[in-house]
């Protein structure tokens, strides 16, 4: 077993663990945040920075620190490592030049973003985000496209995690879309447009963590704070049959794949139950899926809320 010390709490490890699983073992607000990285998408990483660390100390045979600032997760720990993440200044500094950069190109579209309220960019903005943006040249602008009859994609969202691209490759026989060009002018993109079209294409808009991917059945019908995430279940030839299903009322909105508190999805759900199964009878339900307080899911799940009186009403006059 590796020791491994993570803004001064201590765990012990297997050999292999990278920094960013340590820390999500301890678990708290040591937790380096992750847009690219997925658990269960295999080379996934890497690629969005947001998740750099500090390691103060290489190892306990070797305690010299590591000359920059690295990917918690794709770096493996070590026995004895030392590791400073909310702790080093360095570290929050760099994490917020990374959302600086991620949002050059991003479209200040949340208030009609399907994925607002349980968006992983919307979160790390608003924790590291500025008020103000020092970018003053023109963005990037590109049509939305249709990837599919369930599927839209908008690339002026797309923040290039590619998990979209590891989830196609690992759960389909046969991917239909990749990343296209190269540098700035790099994007998600079919061949010649063609469409996205197998039984699990529908969880490349799960693995998304921002809106760049959304289910065209639920488009403009309704806010996730204004529904109630249930845990539920059916028997399915293709898949668990694991999923959330969001209601308003009798209605259910939409299914998904169930996520854990970082947003990742680990048992796959097929298309037939996503987007066909759209009737409560379709399911056992379980309970209410849990919500982390801080989520803005949570809003509209009070109870016994207290209605403040109103100290001095305005009464309408007429002159």
């Amino acid at each position: 077993m590796f020791k491994v010390t993570i803004d001064n709490k201590t765990i012990e490890v297997q050999p292999g663990t990278t920094i960013l699983q340590a820390a999500r073992m301890i678990g708290g607000d040591i937790v380096p945040p992750a847009m690219c990285y997925h658990s269960e998408l295999k080379n996934s990483g890497g690629k969005c920075r947001t998740c750099m660390v500090k390691v103060v100390q290489g190892s306990e045979k070797d305690p010299r620190p590591m000359p920059k600032l690295v990917a918690s997760c794709r770096t493996e720990v070590m026995d004895g490592m030392v590791v400073q993440n909310i702790t080093s200044p360095e570290v929050v500094d760099a994490r917020k030049a990374v959302t600086e950069f991620l949002l050059i190109n991003h479209p200040l579209d949340c208030p009609v973003c399907d994925q607002a309220g349980e968006c992983d960019l919307q979160n790390l903005s608003y924790e590291h985000g500025s008020n103000l943006t020092r970018f003053e040249e023109e963005k990037r602008v590109y049509d939305k496209v249709d990837i599919g009859d369930l599927i839209q994609f908008h690339p002026n969202r797309c923040i290039l995690c590619y998990r979209c691209v590891y989830a196609a490759d690992q759960l389909t026989d046969k991917r239909t879309h990749g990343v296209l060009y190269r540098g700035e002018k790099s994007e998600i993109s079919t061949f010649i447009h063609q469409a996205i079209e197998n039984d699990f294409s529908g969880n490349v808009i799960d693995v998304c963590p921002v809106g760049a991917l959304t289910d065209k059945t639920f488009r403009f019908k309704n806010r996730v704070w204004f529904l109630k995430p249930m845990d539920a279940h059916r028997e399915c030839t293709k898949c668990s049959g694991k999923a959330t299903i969001w209601f308003r009322g009798e209605e259910v909105y939409r299914v998904t794949g169930r996520k854990d508190v970082y947003g990742e999805v680990h048992d796959f759900i097929c298309n037939e139950c996503r987007f066909d199964k759209k009737n409560s009878a379709d399911w056992v339900i379980e309970g209410p899926k849990k919500i982390e307080s801080y989520s803005v899911i949570n809003q509209n799940h009070y109870r016994n809320v207290v209605i403040p009186s109103v100290i001095n009403p305005i009464k309408e006059t007429m002159e």
